[in-house]
């Protein structure tokens, strides 16, 4: 690979790097290509970049980012063999989810390490990682508890009134009778 590409693809991956709050590296042995381009759909969809590059320019853009550099060490030791990288900006759980689910049908791919809002994940956690809530469900999970107090006001309210009805209605029947 001529000098200049190498330079021009870590400079893409680094920028990757800077816009990601996670990145995921996964092995993608055994994928076929409709396999791996049905993954890279479900990854677009959700917003989320899916790289292939050598592990090396791979390596070197994070260490020129900064952004992930204080798992330098972990990540070198995670990127050996063939190795695709996943990067999250908006919603980092989102690429946990997908991979478990695309993994539960078809064994494929691996996840080798994560890191996650400054955190880094083994192999191993996978289905944690895809159990997490994404910011969407835990603002929408928030707004839920702050609007019931305000629901069961409303609602004990409502039953004062529909009960008081009731009463006056029941009275003016006696009186009618």
């Amino acid at each position: 690979m001529e000098k200049e590409r190498k330079i021009q693809i870590t400079g893409e991956i680094e920028e990757l790097v800077n816009a990601a709050s996670s990145i995921y590296l996964t092995d993608f042995s055994g994928m076929t290509v409709a396999e791996i381009s049905e993954l890279r759909d479900e990854f677009f969809k959700a917003g989320v970049k899916y790289r292939v590059v050598k592990n090396t320019l791979a390596l070197r853009a994070i260490k020129q980012s900064g952004n992930f550099s204080e798992f330098e060490d972990l990540i070198s030791k995670s990127i050996k063999g063939p190795t695709g990288i996943v990067f999250s900006g908006t919603d980092p759980v989102a690429p946990a989810k997908i991979l478990k689910k695309f993994f539960e049908k078809t064994q494929r791919p691996k996840l080798k390490a994560a890191i996650v809002e400054q955190e880094f994940y083994d192999s191993e956690k996978l289905d944690l990682l895809a159990s997490l809530l994404s910011k969407d469900e835990l603002i929408a999970g928030i707004l839920s508890s702050l609007n019931s107090p305000v629901s069961g006001i409303v609602g004990a309210i409502n039953a004062c009134i529909r009960d008081l009805s009731s009463v006056i209605e029941e009275v003016a029947k006696k009186k009618a009778a």
